[in-house]
């Protein structure tokens, strides 16, 4: 069964909803570390924030990256850095530098 048909406003506004969902989700889970989530999944916060200023600028808006991370961790990421992040073990380090993006 094929999914339904939605007009363009519709699927815009789903597909924001669950954008919203997606980064409040990440922002209550910050046990999960960010390359934990390059390794397991090829992208981070720090990757959705450069889309959101990506589409910002398609756009036409001026919003500078550390915007657009506060935007998505939801405080300045030298905040969060200094609450939550650790220090990734050398295995970690080794399969991003293994599997890492080259825009990354």
């Amino acid at each position: 069964m094929a999914p339904p048909e939605f007009d363009e406003a519709t699927r815009t506004a789903l597909e924001a909803a669950a954008f919203r969902r997606l980064v409040q989700h990440l922002r209550e889970r910050t046990d999960v570390q960010n390359i934990d989530l390059m390794n397991l999944a090829g992208f981070c916060r720090n990757c959705l924030a450069k889309w959101y200023r990506a589409a910002a600028e398609e756009r036409g808006l001026g919003l500078s990256y550390d915007e657009a991370r506060e935007i998505i961790y939801g405080m300045p990421y030298r905040d969060w850095q200094a609450l939550y992040q650790k220090e990734a073990s050398p295995e970690k380090l080794a399969a991003f530098a293994a599997n890492a993006p080259k825009d990354h």
